[in-house]
């Protein structure tokens, strides 16, 4: 029997803090314009002190689940992506799955920045497809804040935190072109680059968790020359045509980089999911929350052909082609 894996309901959510370009100009040297103009940003969400990256996860997963109108002891698999974990271990994954009051499958975390749900969506679906598992929770989630250096304008601008989560459901499927689910997957990754894009410190390095460090021009150049490719590979192999799409959900760092990957794959911005302006890069969580946006304003329908894509430090970069 083939299985595919269905998307059921998605969740997202953000901490009740919201910091606008004007009040971060009144402690860091920019304007608003200067930040609207280069990156479309116009406000982010800002954990407070004490909520962690694990209770952004879990109110995101809560939320999946009602929208999924599935229980949590149905969920046997957790897969969370994230770059800022509460601990160092054990994973934040494991401590959602307590706090549901799941007992039993697997729990773990994903780390590949930005691109991070994107791969856990990979590695989940994959796990579905074995026959191993039946229904996953596929979570991003970061509190970036805690990783910027809030004196470097050119980056502590441009991040926020927040959770996003989809349940996906394994299927049974016969193949058929309109059938709902995952179609197709590609990942990748570049160490070569990995100094344009990274955190200053480690447990094996500094023992601190470090600053946000970025070549913002080089991230630009190399986001736009390698996410358009991997889309069309995956288009081609889907046996579809860009026209087929009905949305484009991309990874939501910066608007003049989703601007110009559009223009590239010659998607029009009206076809385009566009949340930054709201919640600034929220690294592995910025997908599923605008799923979770674009679902919750009546956008994207079921049976809709959904086109993801992100890239992130490492570099790592990928798409996912998803019938709704």
């Amino acid at each position: 029997m083939n299985i595919k894996s269905v998307i059921l309901g998605v969740g997202g959510y953000l901490p009740d803090n919201i910091v606008s370009n004007d009040e971060l100009s009144k402690t860091v040297d920019t304007t608003d314009e200067w930040i609207v103009q280069r990156t479309g940003i116009q406000q982010r969400h800002i954990a407070p002190e004490g909520v962690n990256t694990s209770h952004l996860a879990i109110e995101a997963a809560k939320l999946a689940l009602e929208n999924a109108g599935v229980d949590a002891d149905s969920i046997d698999l957790i897969v969370l992506a994230t770059s800022t974990p509460d601990q160092t271990f054990p994973a934040v994954a494991t401590r959602v799955q307590e706090t549901l009051g799941i007992t039993q499958g697997a729990a773990f975390d994903i780390h590949a920045v930005c691109t991070g749900f994107v791969y856990a969506l990979n590695v989940a679906d994959a796990m579905l497809q074995s026959g191993q598992f039946k229904r996953a929770l596929v979570i991003g989630a970061e509190t970036m804040s805690r990783l910027m250096d809030w004196s470097d304008r050119a980056t502590c601008v441009l991040f926020g935190d927040g959770a996003g989560a989809v349940v996906l459901d394994a299927q049974a499927s016969s193949g058929a072109a309109n059938e709902r689910g995952i179609i197709k997957s590609k990942i990748r990754s570049d160490g070569r680059h990995r100094n344009k894009l990274f955190v200053d410190g480690g447990v094996s390095t500094t023992g601190t968790a470090g600053h946000l460090r970025m070549q913002g021009r080089e991230v630009f150049k190399l986001a736009v020359g390698m996410v358009p490719k991997i889309l069309h590979e995956i288009i081609d192999e889907a046996g579809i045509t860009l026209e087929n799409i009905d949305w484009f959900v991309p990874h939501q760092a910066n608007a003049r980089i989703i601007e110009a990957t559009a223009e590239h794959l010659k998607l029009p911005m009206e076809k385009v999911v566009l949340t930054v302006q709201k919640h600034a890069n929220t690294s592995a969580a910025s997908i599923p929350l605008a799923l979770a946006s674009a679902v919750k304003d009546g956008k994207i329908k079921q049976g809709q052909l959904v086109l993801l894509e992100a890239m992130g430090g490492g570099f790592t970069w990928g798409g996912t082609l998803i019938r709704w």
